[in-house]
């Protein structure tokens, strides 16, 4: 069963979203409706880890995930969580991770339907020489949050 959660952030307020136990979903608002019962105290854990992580106190998240994707979602996801709080790398650099040089702009695509924002760090996918580029929150939340691990802004 589905449960979610909202919570205030310095980007707006978040709705969470979790599965049997597991993070499903990390949506800024206006993003996805909720589903289910709103159990505040299944993502405690998610809410308090978000917060810390505003405060400039948490580099990496250490919960329990569960995002829905196909298999070369999933790889691409897994990939994005590999990158350092801090550190930056291009969809390019991405694909070629992947064994797949010439599918930037399928990494794109797959980084573009990351359901769990932040948390799975798609902020820290930028454009070739590092320039911002689109963001399903909108390229003012991804400079605030590159801003936020200290990444200059080119």
């Amino acid at each position: 069963m589905q449960v979610y959660s909202r919570m205030p952030s310095p980007l707006g307020e978040l709705l969470l979203t979790a599965e049997e136990g597991a993070l499903s979903g990390v949506w800024f608002e206006g993003q996805h409706e909720p589903c289910g019962e709103r159990d505040d105290a299944a993502l405690s854990e998610a809410r308090r880890q978000l917060q810390v992580y505003f405060e400039g106190r948490l580099r990496v998240f250490d919960l329990t995930l569960a995002p829905q994707g196909t298999p070369f979602q999933q790889r691409v996801w897994d990939e994005i969580r590999r990158i350092p709080f801090g550190s930056t790398r291009s969809y390019g650099e991405l694909a070629r991770r992947l064994g797949r040089p010439g599918a930037s702009r399928a990494v794109g695509g797959a980084t573009g339907r990351n359901p769990l924002s932040i948390v799975v760090p798609c902020h820290r996918v930028v454009g070739a020489g590092g320039s911002l580029t689109g963001y399903g929150g909108g390229l003012e939340r991804k400079r605030f949050l590159l801003e936020l691990e200290g990444i200059p802004i080119r």
